[in-house]
C-alpha cells in the first residue's frame, strides 16, 4: 500500500539523466546568463539534444511522451541549476498545451511536431490592464472571409522573441458573454504585422527574455484557431490548471539548489573554533528549510499525478502546489542567503541569484493571492 509514495524506477532514471545534463552543460553557465541577461543557448541545445526541450509532447507527434510527473521532475532538476533555463521546457508546455488540449488533429500535427523538433512555444494571455482579470483583455480578432485579423498587445510574455510560435488569446465577439467571447490562436514569429517590444529589465530570471507582443493587422489563416470560437479562455484556464504544477516544480528546484549550496557552505565555514553547521540555531534553520522543501515537493508530485489523470480536483491541487511551493522557495532561498551571511549577499555565491529568481514563482501563472482565491472557491463549491 505504500508504493504510491515512491517514484518509479523510470522517474528516478529521468532525474539522474537530467541532473547529469544540468551539471555538465547548464549550471556552469547560470551565473554568466544572469549577469549578461542573455538567453541560455547552451541549455536550449543541451535540452534539445536529450529530449528535455519539450518532454511533454506525445510520441505521436515526435515527442518523448513524458508524463506530467516526469515533466515536473525535469523542470525541477533544471531549475536546481539555472532557473532561466528551466523556463525552456516549462514555457514550451505552457505555450503548446492549449493546442494539445483543445486543438483538432490538423493543428496538433502541424505545431506539436515542430515543437518536439525544437521550435519554442510561448503563451500570450496577459495584458497591462488584464492580468489577473483575464476576461477584460482588449486584444481583438475579427473575421475576414476565412481568415482572422488580429490587433492588440500582450504583456509579460516569457521567452518572447526566442519562441517560434505563440498561443494568443483574443476577443472574437465583443458583444458576447464575458469569458465566452474569447478565442485562442497560434501566431507564428514570421507573421506580417507581428513584432516584439524591448526586453523587460527584471529582478530575476534574467536569462529568459520577457517582452510585449504587438499585433498590427496580423492576418491569421482560419486553421490557426485552437478549438472552437469562443472557447479560448476555457482552454487557457484549463491549461493553467496543468501548468501551475510546472511552476511548483520550478520553485522546488530553486529551493533545492539553494539548500544544497547553503549546507555545503555551513559545513566548511568556521566560527568560534567550530563549523557553523554544528551550532544548534543553524541546525534548526536547516531543519525548517528541509521540512518546507519536502512538503512542497510531495504536494507538487501529487498535483502532477492528478494532472496526468486529469482528476476533477486538479484545479485545487495545482493552485495549492504552486502557492505553497513558491512561498516555500522564497523562504528557503532567503534563509540560504542568511546562512551565508555577508557572503550570501554577493554574486560570488549563487544563493542571491536563487533568491531573486524565486520571487517570480509567487507571481506568474497567477499570483499566489489569485491561487488562494481559486483554492477557496474550489473548497466552498
Amino acid at each position: 500500500m505504500f508504493d504510491q509514495f515512491q517514484l518509479s524506477e523510470e522517474h528516478e532514471e529521468i532525474r539522474s539523466a537530467v541532473r547529469d545534463v544540468v551539471e555538465a552543460k547548464i549550471a556552469p553557465f547560470a551565473a554568466e546568463v544572469d549577469a549578461e541577461a542573455r538567453f541560455p543557448t547552451e541549455a536550449r541545445d543541451a535540452l534539445l539534444a536529450t529530449d528535455f526541450f519539450a518532454p511533454h509532447v506525445p510520441e505521436a507527434y515526435g515527442g518523448a511522451g513524458a508524463d506530467a510527473l516526469a515533466t515536473a521532475i525535469i523542470i525541477e532538476e533544471v531549475a536546481r541549476g539555472c532557473t532561466s533555463s528551466s523556463l525552456i521546457p516549462a514555457v514550451n508546455k505552457l505555450g503548446g498545451l492549449p493546442v494539445q488540449l483543445g486543438g483538432d488533429e490538423e493543428i496538433k500535427q502541424k505545431y506539436l511536431t515542430q515543437l518536439a523538433q525544437g521550435h519554442g512555444f510561448s503563451y500570450g494571455l496577459s495584458e497591462r490592464e488584464a492580468g489577473s482579470d483575464t476576461a477584460s483583455m482588449r486584444t481583438r480578432a475579427v473575421r475576414d472571409g476565412d481568415d482572422w485579423i488580429l490587433n492588440g498587445v500582450k504583456t509579460w510574455i516569457t521567452n518572447a522573441g526566442e519562441s517560434d510560435f505563440y498561443t494568443v488569446l483574443a476577443v472574437t465577439d465583443p458583444d458576447g458573454k464575458r469569458g465566452n467571447n474569447i478565442s485562442a490562436f497560434v501566431v507564428e514569429k514570421g507573421d506580417e504585422g507581428f513584432t516584439f517590444g524591448e526586453k523587460e529589465r527584471k529582478l530575476g530570471i534574467k536569462g529568459s527574455p520577457t517582452r510585449e507582443l504587438f499585433f498590427d493587422n496580423v492576418r491569421l489563416p482560419g486553421d490557426r484557431i485552437i478549438g472552437s470560437e469562443g472557447q479560448g479562455l476555457k482552454i487557457a484556464l484549463r491549461t493553467l490548471d496543468h501548468t501551475r504544477v510546472t511552476i511548483a516544480a520550478q520553485a522546488v528546484g530553486i529551493a533545492q539548489g539553494a539548500l544544497d549550496y547553503a549546507i555545503g557552505y555551513i559545513k566548511e565555514r568556521k566560527q568560534f573554533g567550530k563549523r557553523i553547521a554544528d551550532f544548534q540555531g543553524i541546525q534548526f534553520m536547516v531543519a525548517d528549510m528541509g521540512t518546507k522543501l519536502e512538503a512542497a515537493r510531495q504536494l507538487t508530485y501529487v498535483a502532477a499525478a492528478k494532472s496526468e489523470r486529469e482528476d476533477a480536483d486538479l484545479g485545487f491541487f495545482g493552485a495549492a502546489a504552486k502557492a505553497f511551493a513558491s512561498d516555500a522557495a522564497m523562504e528557503i532561498t532567503t534563509d540560504a542567503v542568511q546562512l551565508l551571511g555577508g557572503a550570501g549577499y554577493v554574486q560570488d555565491h549563487p544563493v542571491e541569484r536563487m533568491m531573486r529568481d524565486a520571487k517570480i514563482t509567487q507571481i506568474y501563472e497567477g499570483t499566489n493571492q489569485v491561487q488562494r482565491l481559486v483554492m477557496g472557491r474550489k473548497l466552498l463549491g
